[in-house]
């Protein structure tokens, strides 16, 4: 039980880490990118804009998975790398769905990882509600609705 308790602060912490380096990355980006995106996307820049925020949040969740799927291969708590995905992001949106299941002796380590992803999710939702409140903005859109 220590054992598990020990990998999964380590995966926990990296998680966290690779989750705050994507989301400061595509702040950055957006920052540096919002001119170019105007001129490309004219009217519907906002709409760009978001799009790339959600892909980029999704694309941090995407490798979180994989990290927690490449350690159940590594541990042996998966027979391949298929269920090993299949369970990770089940575990990791806490879908749960029970039907592909860890060793016994490594359980414990979906429930860590379940706590990881419920965490990360909540940041990312607030993230995305974030840039969607500076794209949008209140006064735009009180403004259109009194048109």
């Amino acid at each position: 039980m220590i054992l598990q308790m020990a990998i999964g602060a380590v995966l926990i912490a990296l998680t966290v880490v690779i989750h705050a380096i994507v989301l400061d990355k595509l702040i950055k980006f957006l920052a540096y990118a919002r001119r170019i995106i105007y001129r490309q996307f004219k009217m519907n820049w906002r709409m760009a804009a978001l799009i790339i925020t959600v892909c980029g949040v999704f694309s941090a969740h995407i490798v979180q998975i994989w990290l927690w799927a490449i350690l159940y291969l590594l541990i042996g708590a998966s027979l391949n790398l298929e269920e090993a995905l299949y369970y990770s992001t089940s575990a990791f949106t806490t879908a749960g769905f029970g039907d592909v299941l860890l060793t016994e002796e490594w359980r414990l380590l979906g429930a860590f990882q379940s706590a990881n992803g419920f965490l990360l999710f909540g940041w990312s939702t607030a993230f995305i509600f974030e840039a969607m409140s500076k794209l949008y903005g209140r006064d735009n859109i009180s403004k259109q609705g009194k048109t």
